[in-house]
């Protein structure tokens, strides 16, 4: 397997996809301007990890790549959606992202925040809309609200800033970072199962499999907020750091952050193996333990 051929490939149809959405080619109404900026945020690059677990996990279980690629599409908004909200003055106050101007800086903060909310609205649109069979599209739709509502993203989200004038234990990082990072990535592998119809064995392997690139994922983005640079991130780096937030880094240093790292690579692993097919998740969960980016 050509590991780097294929994610290209995933990735190149979830870019030609997104493409189709918000462009220059369907505007021509009086909130072209809103659209310009939602596809502003939306076709800014990144690796589009999230997408291409959907098409992955679609494919390893025997479904149809091209069918899901809606679904993969609306988890992409989601998480753009995100971006651009946590980027803004009232949250995170960041001016870069993935190494060019925040949504908010370039279109006004009342714009970027209607983008965001147009984005969540589209991102479900976009899996009821597909061509899926109706229990599919409703178990991907339900799938992705449980990820990101109260008891989800938004969630962590809020427990973040309550926390933000405090130390935090180590159960209250890893409850919070399970919420706000990994609740959508382990989104993204059940979606690819629901979008396929596979087994509920499949489901629970895919979100055990997402639990663990989830939290590992979280671990090392601690670890490059701080030991990166900014050239490498596309984005300002030690702002945790810098306000006081309770981090991975900050509870357990470089050196055991690193061996928690390969521990839960090495979960996510073992849960792929229970799939037909596994190979590309697997490389998939090194390389993004050992990203620089």
């Amino acid at each position: 397997m050509d590991f780097q051929k294929e994610y290209d490939a995933l990735r190149g149809k979830v870019e030609a996809a997104l493409a189709q959405y918000f462009g220059a080619d369907k505007r021509g109404f009086r909130f072209d301007g809103l659209m310009e900026a939602m596809d502003y945020s939306l076709m800014a690059g990144g690796k589009r990890i999230r997408p291409v677990l959907v098409l992955e996990f679609c494919r390893a279980c025997g479904g149809d790549v091209d069918a899901a690629l809606p679904v993969a599409c609306g988890i992409e908004m989601l998480h753009t959606y995100s971006l651009i909200h946590d980027d803004l003055p009232c949250m995170d106050n960041d001016d870069l992202r993935r190494g060019r101007p925040t949504n908010h800086k370039v279109f006004g903060e009342c714009t970027a925040v209607l983008a965001g909310d147009a984005l969540q609205a589209e991102a479900f649109g976009a899996i009821l809309r597909s061509h899926l069979p109706a229990d599919r599209r409703a178990a991907c739709a339900e799938a992705l609200a449980d990820a990101v509502g109260v008891d989800g993203m938004c969630g962590g989200q809020y427990m973040d800033m309550d926390s933000e004038t405090r130390a935090m234990s180590e159960d209250e990082v890893t409850e919070l970072q399970s919420r706000k990072t990994g609740a959508l990535l382990t989104a993204a592998c059940r979606m690819g199962v629901l979008a396929a119809g596979g087994t509920e064995e499949q489901e629970d392997a895919a979100f055990r499999y997402g639990a663990c690139l989830g939290a590992a994922f979280q671990i090392r983005d601690d670890m490059l907020d701080e030991l990166s640079t900014e050239a490498e991130l596309g984005k300002p780096i030690g702002s945790d750091k810098a306000e006081g937030k309770t981090t991975f880094m900050t509870l357990y240093g470089a050196e055991k952050c690193a061996k928690m790292v390969d521990r839960l690579t090495e979960g996510a692993k073992e849960a792929a193996k229970e799939l037909p097919e596994s190979e590309f998740l697997c490389e998939l969960a090194d390389r993004l333990a050992a990203r620089t980016h």
